[in-house]
């Protein structure tokens, strides 16, 4: 008798490759290369058919670090070569990995065009709010007033909301976390690859040399439970330490308001419950800035470009032949060039 011998299950470290790590001791990317680490093994993932695509920058090392297949593009287009290889290969597992800078920046017209056209990939953006690896200018999600070497007197711009860009866009998965929230992200990061479509997610990620704290009004331990809403699905918007805070529709506009349960007379009745397909709650909860809304802000899928390709490709017409290629191009007004 054959004994098929059982495949030992893969862990974090298989998909570590031999090469050297090189952020900056303390950087938030070693974080969050340790949760997609962590989540490829607790999938099931074949490195043989697993991809990561990124652009340049800081983040855009990834690559590198994974043992899997990968592609260290140029600045902004990561988005581009990503579409071409899952239409090529749509059995492929295609992540992409970028930053605030190299995404939203030189890369926003191709992140715009990823996210509405719905191609089945994994968008991670690590969010510092900063450029890292050009030594710290202003990114387009810097603050108003971030002084940096591009902006000495403080930016005068409005910053980018990535989640906002990407519900504006059409992404129907974008979802957010934190870079040292491990047991979130993961979490967040296994829903992202369930789903069926471009999902997009938003890492706040710290930039210790160039924008150190720049999110601790929300990820310092001491304030994390007042300052972070935790959202699922058919769950009620319940946030605060002592679990009183909450959310509702103001009676008297169409926005959002915190209430607090037992306080004239708001009970848990009156909380919004999260609807993750629900766009415009998803819109409203990705515009607050205290609390901040981490998890899936939005859900609902449908059929992604590669699916709708492969449709329309099975319903043409069997190719010319070179004959009847060499016949098209030639009817018609033609003409020859001499000498």
């Amino acid at each position: 008798m054959n004994v098929v011998p059982l495949t030992k299950p893969r862990t974090a470290k298989d998909f570590a490759s031999d090469q050297e790590v090189r952020w900056c001791p303390g950087c938030g990317d070693y974080a969050i290369l340790k949760a997609v680490q962590k989540t490829l093994a607790d999938i099931g993932a074949d490195p043989a058919k697993t991809v990561f695509v990124s652009g340049i920058g800081c983040s855009s090392r990834f690559p590198y670090y994974m043992s899997t297949f990968g592609f260290h593009t140029i600045h902004g287009r990561a988005p581009a070569v990503a579409t071409g290889i899952k239409l090529a290969n749509p059995d492929l597992d295609v992540w992409i990995v970028s930053g605030d800078g190299d995404a939203l920046s030189i890369g926003g017209n191709h992140l715009l065009h990823l996210l509405r056209r719905d191609v089945n990939v994994h968008l991670l953006l690590f969010n510092n709010e900063i450029y890292g690896l050009t030594k710290g200018q202003y990114s387009p999600t810097s603050r108003t007033g971030t002084r940096s070497p591009s902006s000495p007197g403080g930016s005068v711009e409005r910053p980018v909301s990535p989640a906002l860009f990407a519900l504006g866009a059409g992404a129907r998965f974008v979802a957010r976390s934190i870079d040292t929230a491990q047991k979130h992200l993961i979490d967040v990061l296994k829903q992202a690859h369930d789903h069926r479509g471009a999902s997009f997610v938003e890492i706040f990620q710290n930039c210790l040399v160039y924008n150190d704290d720049v999110f601790s009004a929300f990820t310092a331990k001491q304030v994390a439970a007042d300052a972070q809403l935790l959202v699922k699905h058919g769950e009620p918007l319940i946030f605060g330490a002592d679990r009183r805070s909450g959310l509702r529709i103001r009676p008297d506009r169409l926005e959002l308001e915190i209430v607090r349960i037992g306080d004239n007379d708001v009970t848990e009745a009156d909380i919004l419950v999260h609807d993750a397909t629900n766009r415009a709650l998803a819109t409203m909860l990705a515009a607050m800035t205290l609390p901040v809304a981490l998890g899936v802000l939005y859900c609902e899928p449908a059929p992604s470009l590669g699916a709708a390709v492969g449709s329309l490709a099975d319903r043409q017409p069997v190719s010319p032949s070179v004959a009847d290629l060499n016949a098209l191009l030639r009817r018609g007004d033609t003409w020859t060039v001499a000498g």
